[in-house]
């Protein structure tokens, strides 16, 4: 295991290469990046990032969107497999739809969980830590909230003057929690905290004492005063938590909230993308252009 990570460490420096990784990831990727964070995060960093190459250690989507903010960079992932099954739940005929209907009045919001084609067709991308702020800033009055129904519903019941229009897409790993479930975690932990992630159903982020992207429900964890919590979103997060935190206890509300996707993504496989000569993730130019222009105002807006 040492000499694997040395060998990483080695060729990250001979081929100037910057290691980002998502909190969903394994534990042991996660300690050998450069940069650890969720989907805005990530985003952020990959605009500041001088390196020739990243290797993004997340799904698919995450290539793109370093790819689109960083056009003249190559952009690696270690399994090119590694998809999320809500980037595709949208479709570019049901946008029109909409725009046709709507005009000028709607702006179509793209949560970052998408594929670049969908991004293409959008106004303007939003993460899950930035979609209030960006949503509340857009003068449109009708808003078209794609492809996540639950973080798109979190955004409405915080935003009454605006119309929103919802897309019948979710997160499985999110969406198979259920109130029920919470209530039997808050059984088996009474003292603990409940922490949830907005892509939840609006059920369970009722029952939460906090409702937040991965990143803020770690910084709720690290400042509160709480001792225990009881955690709604991939376990991945744990890793990061507990680091953090090695004097709080945490719990899953239920085992399985593992996303099989984000765990394709290895130390082996990150070694092995790294000892390669591939191109990585390519896209046309006018591609680029197009799918840029909505992450670019992203990050504009969430300023």
């Amino acid at each position: 295991m040492e000499d694997k990570r040395n060998e990483i460490l080695r060729l990250k420096k001979e081929k100037n290469t910057v290691i980002m990784a998502h909190y969903y990831v394994e534990d042991e990727v996660q300690e050998i990046a450069d940069y650890v964070g969720d989907s805005y995060y990530l985003s952020e960093m990959a605009t500041k990032a001088e390196a020739d190459t990243i290797v993004l250690c997340g799904v698919s989507f995450m290539g793109e969107s370093a790819k689109l903010l960083n056009p003249e960079k190559k952009v690696l992932l270690p399994d090119e497999s590694a998809d999320c099954p809500m980037a595709h739940m949208a479709s570019v005929e049901k946008i029109e739809e909409v725009r046709l209907k709507y005009k000028e009045d709607v702006a179509v919001v793209c949560y970052v969980n998408s594929t670049a084609e969908l991004k293409s067709h959008s106004d303007v991308c939003v993460t899950s830590s930035n979609a209030l702020k960006v949503v509340k800033a857009l003068p449109n009055p009708v808003i078209y909230f794609i492809p996540d129904k639950h973080l798109g519903s979190w955004i409405a019941a915080q935003l009454p003057e605006k119309t929103f229009i919802f897309n019948e897409g979710g997160c499985p790993i999110h969406t198979m929690l259920t109130a029920e479930h919470i209530m039997e975690a808050k059984g088996r932990y009474p003292g603990a905290e409940v922490l949830v992630h907005p892509e939840c159903q609006a059920e369970v982020s009722r029952l939460a004492d906090y409702v937040g992207s991965t990143s803020g429900i770690i910084d709720y964890a690290t400042t509160s005063d709480g001792k225990e919590f009881i955690i709604g979103t991939e376990l991945g997060v744990m890793y990061e938590l507990k680091k953090r935190n090695p004097d709080k206890v945490f719990y899953a509300v239920k085992e399985n909230q593992i996303c099989a996707d984000m765990k394709k993504i290895t130390l082996d496989k990150v070694l092995s993308v790294l000892q390669g000569a591939g191109e990585g993730v390519v896209m046309s130019e006018d591609f680029l252009e197009k799918a840029h222009t909505p992450l670019k105002r992203m990050l504009e807006l969430s300023r």
